[in-house]
């Protein structure tokens, strides 16, 4: 009775392919209802993970609206570094300015050493605690003598860290520092730019080359030197007094450098030089 009243998933039925002039049957397929189903379902399956792997792995995903592409992509990853970078200079002036009110108003400074090193810190010296801590205690006494007495200096040197640098332009970092090959940055700006003094000092040259256009040279306390070149006019002359945030210059492209305008921006501490963007934000 099953054999003749098969089921109706199992009922078998035939497919022929003939020739329509002919009328001549050129191939004969039987199947039933269960497998043309089954072979329904695994094409379906073959086609969705064929379409897949050909847009996961392919530069097809980059089609589909909103997926970011590779310049979204390194453009975040930079805005991410910038900001990592920022958190940790604000971090650095904060403790700064924390540690410059103590001293200001008597109290103890923070300990950079403690931050960092955290509770597990060692002394580097061999010397006892108790001897480091007597020999400070002679210091300050002796320092104490000579701030009373006007034993020391005038004018205090203050570090490079503790200077607060004017911006000498507004721009976007176009080349950044290179201690051997390109020991400044070169900062992109409008076409005359006001370029002004980074600190207060005084101006030991002022002059023009075919490579660099209009150069000046300013001379601060503690060392320091700042350069700035590619300027197209100067605003003073050698022997000039300038304070922080004084138009020294106007910046512009020169014909040997090209038609892109641009300030190159060097800072030399103590006869070397060092990376302006560590402690200015162009």
């Amino acid at each position: 009775m099953s054999t003749k009243n098969p089921g109706k998933w199992r009922k078998v039925y035939r497919i022929n392919l003939t020739d329509d002039e002919e009328h001549k049957i050129l191939r004969t397929f039987k199947t039933n209802m269960l497998w043309s189903v089954i072979v329904l379902i695994t094409a379906v399956v073959i086609i969705l993970v064929c379409a897949y792997l050909i847009i996961a792995h392919t530069p097809i995903r980059t089609t589909i609206p909103g997926y970011p592409d590779a310049y979204s992509r390194q453009a975040a990853l930079t805005n991410a570094l910038k900001i990592d970078s920022l958190e940790n200079m604000m971090m650095r002036w904060e403790l700064y300015a924390g540690n410059l009110s103590k001293v200001l108003s008597g109290e103890q400074a923070v300990s950079l050493d403690s931050l960092v090193g955290g509770s597990g810190s060692r002394l580097i010296s061999g010397k006892s605690a108790d001897e480091l801590r007597s020999r400070d205690s002679l210091l300050r006494e002796t320092v104490r003598e000579e701030e009373q007495f006007k034993l020391s200096e005038a004018e205090r040197t203050v570090p490079i860290e503790g200077k607060l640098f004017f911006t000498p332009v507004k721009g976007v970092v176009s080349k950044g520092f290179e201690i051997v090959l390109h020991p400044g940055v070169d900062v992109m700006a409008p076409e005359n730019s006001v370029v002004c003094a980074a600190l207060d000092g005084s101006i030991i040259s002022a002059m023009w080359t075919d490579v660099d256009g209009y150069s000046i040279l300013v001379q601060h306390q503690g060392d320091m030197v700042t350069l700035y070149k590619h300027c197209q006019k100067l605003l003073h002359k050698v022997g000039d007094k300038v304070s922080a945030g004084t138009p020294i210059a106007l910046s512009g492209g020169t014909a040997a450098v090209g038609a892109d305008n641009h300030l190159h921006f060097e800072i030399w501490y103590r006869g070397e030089s060092v990376d302006p963007a560590k402690y200015i934000s162009f």
